[in-house]
Parts: C-alpha cells; sequence; structure tokens
C-alpha cells in the first residue's frame, strides 16, 4: 500500500475546517522528557521477557468486576488475577469499576511488582458509565461534532472519577449495511460525518491535556472495514477493493488520530482473506508507516485467539506469534501473549526488538497520561463521589436526547397543545419500559435512574388523568387481549403515542438481523391501531434504520428516537409539546424494503440507471420496489419550514490551487424558531474510477427565528475532489462537478463548476 501520509490526513480533514491538518497532536502527547525516555528505556532493559509480555497483556478486572460483554469468557478470580499483577504478568485491566478496588490492584503492581510499572485501566464507555447519553448513532443525527464533544467530555469525567484511564471508543467504522447490528455505535454510513464526529469525541474523551485526572484516553476502533463485513454479518468477511478501503473507511481513522488519540484496537473482520489481527500491511505498513500513528494497538476481545479459527493460524501459540509480527501491542483478554511470547522470542521465531517496540509504545501511552507521576490518578475518592452523574450532566443527557431525535414525518399533527387537554393514549412495549432506554453497550448505568416515556409526559402535562397507558403487545410476541385493549384505549383518545421498535438487545455487537423491520407482533398492533382511524404518533425505538410498512409507515407523524439514554422521557416529552423543536437529520438511510441492504446514499450509478423522467424496464432496480430510500440520508423535519436561496459561487471555474466561495442564504419560512443543517454535496461527472451520485463535503447549523435569515458560506479547493484512484493514490481529475445545497441527501439547489488543471480560459467580454 502507497499513501502519501500528508495526502491521507488533508484529504480526511480538508473539509473539517475545525481539525488539525496534522498529526501535531499526536506528536505533542508524545513529546516526553528526556527522562521519561530515558526511564522507560531503562525499565525495558530490566525486563524479563515474562514481564514484557506482561504490559502486552490486557485482562477482565475482577477486583471490581462488571458484566462484560462476553461475560462467559476467562474471567479470573481476585486472588489468582492478583498474583498475576505481582509476578509482572498484567499492563491492563478493563471494564472494572470504582476507586478502592482499583487502588488495590494498582497498590499491587506499583509496591508489590518487581519493577512497579503501573496499571492501566480501560473500560467500554460508549455513550456514558452512569449518566447515559444517546446512543452514539442517535448523537449523530444532530449533525453537531460540538455536541459530541461535549457529552464525550462527560463521559470523561464520569469514566477517570469511576478509576477509568481508557475507553475503547469512539467506534468510527463507517457503516454500509444496516442489517449490522454495530451500526448503532457509529455515526452512520457516510465518511465526512463519521469522520467529523471521530475527531470531536476523541477530543472531548481527551481533554486539552492528557496528565489531568479528567483526562480518559480514547481508542478509535476497529481498524478497519468493520462497517463493511459481507451481508452485514457480525464478525464476518470484507472483500473490499483497496481503493475502497482507503477512501471510505481509512479516513475516520486519520481524524481521529489527528485530534491525538494514542491507541486504536483491530478489527475482528478479515480483509482480502487475511484476519485484521494478522494483517502486518494494515497494522504496521498503513497504520504506522503510512499514517504515522505513533501509539499503541489493542486486539479486540480474544480475536487473536480467534486466528484459529478463521483457519489462518495452527494453534494458539502460531496465533500470538503472528498478531505480534503483524503489530497488534496488546492483546486483550485471551492470555496469549503471556503465555506464548516468551518462548516465541527464546525460539527465535519472534525478535525480542519485536516485542520491545511494542512494550515501549505501551509505556510510552502510561507515560503521556502521567501513570508513572502519579500512579493513583483517577483513583480519587471524593472525585467519584462528586463527579458522576451530576445535575449539570443529567442536563446534557437531555439536550443531547432531544438533539438526537429525527422528525421524520409530520402531517400536521405535532406539536401537540396541552392546552387543548386532549386525551392521549400511551400504546406500546417501550411505553413504561425502563430496561431498554439505555441501548446496548451501557452496562454501567442503573437503569432505575432512566426516566421512561410515561413519566416523562406525566410531568409534562397539566392534567396527567388524560394519558391513558396500555401495552398491548411484548417486544417480539402478542400478549393475550393486548390489542383488542390497545383498540379501546385508542377509540377513546384524541391522540394516540405508539412507542414500538427494538429491545437494546435488538441492536449492538451479534445483533446481525436478517430483517430490519418492526417485529410481528408489534406490526399487527400498529396496524390494529391505525384502523381506528385516530391520529397516529409512531415513538420508533432502534438503533439502525428500519424499513417500515404499513400502519407504522403510513402514521400520520413518525419520530425516530434511537435509545436515548438517562432522560428519554424528558426529552420526548419535550418535542412532543413544542418545548423544543425537532432538529436531528439521519445519519443513515431508511431504505423501502430489507432486501434493498446494503444501502447508502453515495451509491454509484450504473449503465442503466433509472432517471427522473424515463422508464424503468431493463433498469438498475428491483422488481418490487425502487433504488431509494423512504427517509434518505441527511433528511429531518422541524415544527418550523426553512426555505434555501439565491445560491451563489464566487466562480464556476475552480484553479488548480485556489478555492471558490459557495453562498446561499436560509430563511425561516415558519412561525417557530428552529434549526436547519445545510448540507454540501458533490459529484464529479466523469473521473477514472466511478463516482458516487453524491458525496457530502460540508455542513453547517444555522438556528433562525420566524422570518430570519441568514447567510452560510463554504469553500471547496481541489483537495475537496480529490479520490482514490490508480495505485491506491489520492488524485484530482479536471473536468465539470456538480454541486447542490439542500436539506438531506435528495434535492437541493444546484449549481456547475469546472476544476480546470492549470490555466483557465479569459472571460469574455
Amino acid at each position: 500500500m502507497s499513501l502519501d501520509r500528508r495526502s491521507l490526513l488533508t484529504a480526511s480533514l480538508a473539509s473539517f475546517l475545525t481539525l488539525p491538518l496534522s498529526l501535531a497532536a499526536s506528536r505533542r502527547a508524545f513529546a516526553l522528557a528526556a527522562s521519561d525516555v530515558a526511564r522507560v528505556d531503562d525499565l525495558i532493559s530490566r525486563m524479563t521477557l515474562e514481564e514484557k509480555a506482561g504490559q502486552m497483556t490486557c485482562l477482565a478486572d475482577s477486583f471490581r468486576p462488571f458484566n462484560p460483554p462476553n461475560p462467559q469468557v476467562g474471567i479470573q478470580d481476585e486472588k489468582r488475577l492478583a498474583g498475576e499483577i505481582r509476578k509482572g504478568r498484567v499492563g491492563c485491566l478493563f471494564n472494572g469499576i470504582g476507586v478502592e478496588g482499583g487502588r488495590r490492584a494498582q497498590d499491587i503492581a506499583v509496591k508489590d511488582s518487581r519493577l512497579g510499572i503501573p496499571l492501566l485501566f480501560a473500560g467500554d464507555v460508549i455513550h456514558g458509565l452512569k449518566t447515559v447519553f444517546p446512543v452514539p448513532l442517535g448523537e449523530a443525527a444532530s449533525f453537531d461534532p460540538e455536541l459530541a464533544r461535549r457529552t464525550s467530555r462527560a463521559m470523561a469525567v464520569e469514566a477517570t472519577a469511576a478509576g477509568l484511564h481508557l475507553t475503547f471508543a469512539p467506534m468510527v467504522d463507517v457503516a454500509r449495511d444496516q442489517r449490522w447490528g454495530r451500526v448503532v455505535e457509529g455515526a452512520g454510513e457516510d465518511v465526512t460525518l463519521t469522520s467529523l464526529f471521530a475527531a470531536a469525541r476523541v477530543r472531548g474523551f481527551q481533554g486539552g491535556d492528557l496528565r489531568r485526572a479528567d483526562s480518559l484516553l480514547a481508542c478509535p476502533k476497529h481498524f478497519a472495514a468493520y462497517g463493511a463485513v459481507a451481508a452485514g454479518l457480525e464478525y464476518g468477511n470484507v472483500d473490499i477493493s483497496d481503493e475502497t478501503l482507503r477512501e471510505t473507511h481509512i479516513p475516520p481513522f486519520g481524524s481521529a488520530f489527528a485530534a491525538g488519540a494514542l491507541t486504536t484496537m483491530a478489527a475482528f473482520n478479515e480483509i482480502n482473506g487475511v484476519p485484521a489481527t494478522a494483517d502486518r500491511e494494515l497494522l504496521t505498513d498503513l497504520l504506522r508507516g503510512e499514517m504515522g500513528f505513533r501509539g499503541f494497538v489493542f486486539s479486540d476481545y480474544t480475536a487473536d485467539e480467534e486466528l484459529v479459527a478463521h483457519g489462518f493460524a495452527q494453534d494458539d501459540r502460531d496465533a500470538a506469534r503472528l498478531a505480534v509480527l503483524a503489530g497488534v501491542d496488546m492483546s486483550m483478554q485471551s492470555g496469549l501473549f503471556i503465555k506464548y511470547l516468551p518462548d516465541l522470542v527464546k525460539s527465535g521465531a519472534v525478535p525480542e526488538g519485536t516485542v520491545d517496540v511494542a512494550v515501549r509504545r505501551i509505556l510510552y501511552v502510561k507515560t503521556a497520561i502521567g501513570l508513572f507521576d502519579n500512579p493513583y490518578r483517577s483513583l480519587d475518592e471524593a472525585a467519584e463521589k462528586s463527579r458522576i452523574a451530576t445535575p449539570a450532566h443529567r442536563a446534557l443527557a437531555r439536550e443531547s436526547a432531544i438533539r438526537s431525535v429525527v422528525l421524520l414525518k409530520n402531517e400536521g399533527v405535532l406539536p401537540l397543545d396541552p392546552a387543548k387537554r386532549q386525551k392521549i393514549a400511551l400504546i406500546g412495549p417501550f411505553g413504561e419500559d425502563k430496561a431498554n432506554l439505555y441501548g446496548p453497550w451501557a452496562f454501567y448505568g442503573d437503569p432505575d435512574k432512566g426516566v421512561d416515556i410515561a413519566t416523562g409526559l406525566r410531568a409534562a402535562m397539566p392534567d396527567p388523568s388524560l394519558l391513558t397507558i396500555v401495552k398491548g403487545c411484548g417486544v417480539r410476541k402478542p400478549i393475550d387481549d393486548g390489542i383488542a385493549e390497545a383498540v379501546d384505549a385508542a377509540k377513546a383518545a384524541d391522540i394516540v403515542l405508539l412507542a414500538i421498535g427494538e429491545s437494546q438487545d435488538m441492536s449492538g455487537e451479534a445483533q446481525s438481523r436478517t430483517v430490519i423491520e418492526i417485529p410481528a407482533a408489534q406490526q399487527a398492533l400498529a396496524d390494529a391501531v391505525a384502523m381506528t382511524g385516530k391520529p397516529v404518533i409512531i415513538l420508533l425505538r432502534h438503533g439502525r434504520a428500519l424499513a417500515l410498512h404499513d400502519g407504522v409507515a403510513n402514521a400520520q407523524a413518525i419520530l425516530a428516537t434511537w435509545f436515548l439514554g438517562s432522560e428519554t422521557g424528558h426529552a420526548i416529552a419535550d418535542l412532543l409539546f413544542g418545548k423544543a423543536d425537532p432538529s436531528g437529520k439521519l445519519p443513515v438511510s431508511f431504505p423501502w424494503e430489507s432486501g434493498q441492504e446494503p444501502f447508502f446514499y453515495d451509491r454509484k450509478s450504473t449503465g442503466r440507471p433509472v432517471t427522473d423522467n424515463g422508464g424503468t424496464e431493463y433498469k438498475a432496480r428491483y422488481a418490487t420496489t425502487d433504488n431509494s430510500a423512504r427517509f434518505p440520508f441527511g433528511h429531518g423535519l422541524s415544527y418550523t419550514q426553512f426555505a434555501l436561496e439565491d445560491l451563489k459561487l464566487s466562480d464556476t471555474a475552480l484553479r488548480w490551487d485556489r478555492a471558490i466561495e459557495v453562498t446561499a442564504r436560509v430563511r425561516n419560512t415558519g412561525d417557530r424558531s428552529g434549526s436547519e443543517v445545510v448540507q454540501l454535496y458533490i459529484r464529479d461527472r466523469v473521473a477514472s474510477r466511478t463516482r458516487p451520485i453524491r458525496e457530502l463535503k460540508r455542513i453547517e447549523r444555522v438556528t433562525l427565528g420566524p422570518g430570519q435569515s441568514r447567510l452560510v458560506r463554504f469553500s471547496l479547493s481541489r483537495t475537496d475532489l480529490e479520490f482514490v484512484g490508480s495505485g491506491s493514490k489520492r488524485i484530482a481529475e479536471p473536468g465539470l462537478f456538480d454541486l447542490w445545497l439542500g436539506q438531506s441527501s435528495q434535492g437541493g439547489l444546484h449549481a456547475q463548476f469546472t476544476l480546470y488543471a492549470e490555466q483557465v480560459p479569459a472571460k469574455k467580454g
């Protein structure tokens, strides 16, 4: 793989004006004092092979055990783990929280082990510790990276107060298939949006000073192309061109590293026949050689051990050899490195220099966060009591939840007017449900402290007696007389709120689905309620785009509410009653049918595309549905209306080393204040490698009062037009480009410009 590092980063970040265009942040983090470097060198010179392998070993924390994502795998008892730490055979513990237990473990590492090297404490704080924020996919619907920076900062404050140094987040995989369960953990289907959120979350987690007690190391994952697994099948295979890998799946990592991330995690999947955990071309040549990454690489949970099941390693010993030679620095949970690396080095199968480099990377990161100077940083009992689940964090969770909701459809029924004293029927399995508020990857949160929909509505209604609550059915199964009771409640109501969708165990890791639809029992409930003729507002709970049908799709209003976290009920009530205005935009495309997947807005054309004014016979379409989205990427309505007008380009000729300015006026034409996200897309009309029908390049959020307008302004240069061409090199080619400024990935104001290689023809007249 040959790619100039600066070209990669510039291409990834040129559109993101708030991000650095180099790895300066990473370099500053590793600007260690000479004394620090000397200390690390001295430690390595005195370490036995077993102690080196120990630093490269990460195990589940049994001093303060928490239910891990894979509870059936290899949890040790505390006494045994203490003995391993005392022998220097462990460098990192993960997924335990609590200051007291952390101090006990650190005491053993610092006081009882031969070299006194402190432990690194890591955990899966994906979208909250005790204060749970919306799932990352939901928060990405805000189209506001600054919001993600703020919530990540709050998560870091809580996680470090609970005794953690590192989080296995953000997930920056670009998700191309909504059947994949882990769509919920990322920022959706678009490389630009994912890159923006990747950098924002890294900056939020880590803050401005890695040595501060509330700085939480970020670990962008999964390197690489996990979001491209075939058929959306978890842990599956990826067969991908080098061009697509570099153009779609690598840039978000470049964005995260440029923001200062010092660790990353190898993906479970294989790429073109080679598992990422054993892919030296990926983890060494590309990641370190071309991208200049200077931190260390985790394996995913037992992923090195799984090289045997992949059919890539002969046995566990061979798996350890392959992983370390590829560039994995720290083995998570399998224990293969501590078991096999010493003998692999002694036998000559693994050079000791390779091990030394990995250990040096790990010790440099521990030094960068100040662990050697203060092994007990982030282990402060006072902070644990004062910085977790604060009122300020709850307020931020409510704000984030409000801004994550997307109004997909509204036929004039929203917002509700509480002064009208309407009778409301809240129907569905999620009306009073607290078990599914948080979504996947929130196992530290206390479910009893989450606000369900019914509680939020009661708090917002002047007369809660006007609210009737009927479950109607379970998440997957009908209940006796459930539909009959729901129909009776709907008939007696003025308005129906239908709270349906996915439970939290239907999204996330190992939750790939062949059909991304509302479960049959809930669909039957929705269809029966729709037959009453009463206005229905759908409150979707979900961790992916869904294919909606019949009584759901035809409802008078639909809100995509994802999994909103601690303040779910209050946020939904604020939106329903118009206290807040919906402003979210879809980070994923909602298809008409499950069978359209993988589906994403920036797909390619074909030689036989379906055109607006042409026929469909012998065209690129399905026999049963058009290959478009029911609700496209970027779509989201407001309670007010916005108009875009007066699109202007400073020039229709873009010089090779210049820029053009794009302006337009966005106007609030409604009678309420609200926010709109203006989105700029381009298309390269003719290129040496076919280009997507649209590509997002810029976003800007605008908040306006009734009748107000504002000029939005964007700048485009040649680097924004580059793509990965022949030889896996980034190139831009002269020619004609389409440009759209719109409110989603469909429609919008249209203009064209031409990129010229050198000289621009003189204007006539």
